[in-house]
């Protein structure tokens, strides 16, 4: 949070009245702090550099993705920021501002100034279009007036450093998912034609299937006695399948495996291969890579948790299919790293459950719990861990919960208490300060009956809430971890840089990180994003004996970390 002896620093961006852009200097309580300078759009990227270069101070502006990817397009990294509506977003709700009377005076909508076309427009953009229209927002004096309020309220708080942090975090996020965006994935385009031809077929031209897609499509229509069946269409399939005896509700894979069938096994494979050609196909990869980088669009904070979400290409989930696809350059490496069992174990952190702390110590944390109290079954152990954080209290999990509550009281009461607040209509906050909102009025309205019908109906909507609100502290502190291993992590790769050597953090999933390096700094790079995670934790939780180890592979291409 500091800048050096100076202390913070902050600079103010905001477009200016005629196009330009605004800059004015603040003081550390976010008071402006002499006189602003406006400077026309093809000036702002050279001033920025030169005062990022001075001064390293925290950037203020809106929306990091109004600002960000122009500086970056220009060549341009900064390494702090206070994004003003990620901030707001958070404060809103927070129950460490109670009471404080903040209440944000600027949108909280999303993100990018003009909808997103599916190119990433990075490569070979011209500079100079990228300040031709007037960036949208709130003005100088509205942020300044904002930044205060955010400020105000941070100090008042009776949990002001970890609030403090939260916003740090997640502004630091939103500045590493414009850089990944900038640096993308290192994609192989022709791997990736290759993989499609071979589960699917040739590309087909116009909207007809591939030649083995098609094929299958064929086989059931033949298994199903439905000449004519398109296997695309919901309707028709049920229909198809009432037909032949399988009498099933719907046509969700976990269903159809009830049945024995002969037409369900090739079934599933169709639908996992027009999956892959919906999610993945020739289209996806026109539309998402290009010049040999998968681009996606992050959406910070874009659920409810704080875990991240992304706008078009999938981001969150790149299949096992396509994974080999995701290739290192020539003399390059990339360095996957997962946090394992991150969301068990920041439970223990959050409950300061010694004895599930020490189930955890040096090894799998789901064998030490089965080590401690399941007769060695790991399965068993997991499902009922996994249950009391998700909510899954019935059936197997509930059975085991007696037996996982008398082994670590205090993990289990944290997220019974969460659930039974959750159900009471109550909010709950993660460990740096991110609260849920509160009910909506729709769920207060069906909260008062007094029919015994209604009551049944009222009481089943309740326990949905408190299912969420068990499992928000515990993804949402999750959330927070990583992004602090994520901004801990970018100064990291931002010192080896500085050595004269290429290390990029390019692709990011809740816990989870990509770095695209030259060989001669890959394991260097490994070393550093192992000591972020150990950042991460004594950040959240000091001194908890709680250990975050992660994986992490040096690999040629994404499938080999896997």
């Amino acid at each position: 949070m500091r800048t050096g002896k100076n202390g913070d620093v902050y600079q103010l961006v905001a477009p200016a009245p005629d196009g330009g852009v605004l800059l004015q200097r603040l003081d550390r309580g976010g008071a402006p702090a002499g006189t602003a300078q406006i400077v026309p759009g093809s000036h702002f990227a050279a001033l920025a550099q030169s005062v990022e270069a001075e001064e390293r101070p925290r950037w203020v502006w809106q929306r990091t993705t109004d600002w960000y990817p122009r500086l970056l397009a220009a060549g341009v990294e900064v390494q702090r920021c206070h994004d003003l509506t990620l901030s707001a977003a958070i404060l809103a709700h927070s129950a460490f501002v109670a009471g404080s009377g903040y209440t944000p005076s600027i949108p909280l909508g999303s993100p990018l100034d003009e909808p997103d076309s599916g190119r990433s427009g990075w490569p070979g953009q011209h500079q100079d279009a990228l300040f031709e229209a007037r960036t949208p927002g709130v003005d100088a004096d509205e942020a300044v007036a904002e930044l205060g309020a955010q400020l105000g309220a941070v100090s008042g708080s009776p949990r002001r450093q970890r609030l403090a942090l939260l916003l740090a975090a997640e502004s630091a996020g939103a500045l590493a998912a414009a850089e990944m965006r900038r640096s993308g994935v290192p994609w192989d385009a022709e791997v990736h034609d290759a993989l499609l031809v071979e589960r699917l077929g040739p590309r087909p031209r116009g909207t007809a299937r591939p030649a083995l897609l098609e094929a299958k499509a064929a086989e059931l229509r033949g298994l199903l006695a439905s000449p004519h069946l398109n296997p695309d269409s919901p309707q028709e399939l049920l229909r198809a399948l009432h037909r032949a005896g399988i009498e099933t509700n719907s046509t969700r894979a976990w269903e159809l495996r009830k049945f024995t069938h002969p037409a369900v096994a090739p079934l599933l494979e169709y639908k996992k291969m027009a999956r892959l050609l919906a999610a993945n196909g020739w289209s996806w990869l026109e539309t998402w890579v290009s010049e040999g980088r998968f681009r996606p669009e992050y959406v910070v904070g874009g659920v409810v948790t704080g875990r991240w979400a992304s706008r078009g290409g999938g981001a969150m989930q790149i299949p096992a299919e396509v994974r080999s696809a995701a290739r290192a350059l020539p003399g390059h490496r990339l360095v996957v790293a997962d946090a394992s069992q991150l969301e068990p174990r920041v439970l223990a952190a959050l409950a300061g459950d010694e004895a599930m702390a020490g189930a955890a110590r040096g090894r799998d944390l789901y064998a030490g719990i089965a080590a401690a109290g399941f007769g060695g079954d790991r399965a068993q152990a997991k499902v009922a861990l996994l249950g009391a954080i998700y909510g899954a209290t019935t059936g197997e999990s509930g059975r085991l919960m007696p037996q996982l509550a008398r082994l670590y009281p205090q993990a289990v009461a944290l997220v019974e208490q969460a659930a039974r607040d959750g159900e009471r209509g109550l909010a709950v906050t993660t460990h740096l300060g991110r609260s849920t909102p509160p009910p909506s009025p729709r769920w207060l309205a069906s909260q008062r009956t007094t029919s015994a019908q209604e009551q049944h109906r009222a009481d089943a909507i309740a326990r949905d809430r408190g299912r969420f609100t068990r499992n928000f502290v515990v993804q949402g502190t999750a959330a927070e971890w990583a992004e602090c291993w994520m901004a801990d992590l970018r100064g990291r790769l931002r010192r080896i840089r500085s050595r004269g050597h290429r290390a990029e953090l390019v692709y990011f999933l809740h816990d989870e990180v990509v770095i695209h390096a030259e060989e001669s700094v890959a394991e260097d790079c490994a070393a550093a994003v192992q000591d972020a995670a150990q950042t991460a934790g004594r950040l959240l939780f000091h001194h908890a004996p709680v250990e975050f180890p992660l994986s992490v592979a040096v690999v040629e291409s994404y499938d080999h970390a896997k």
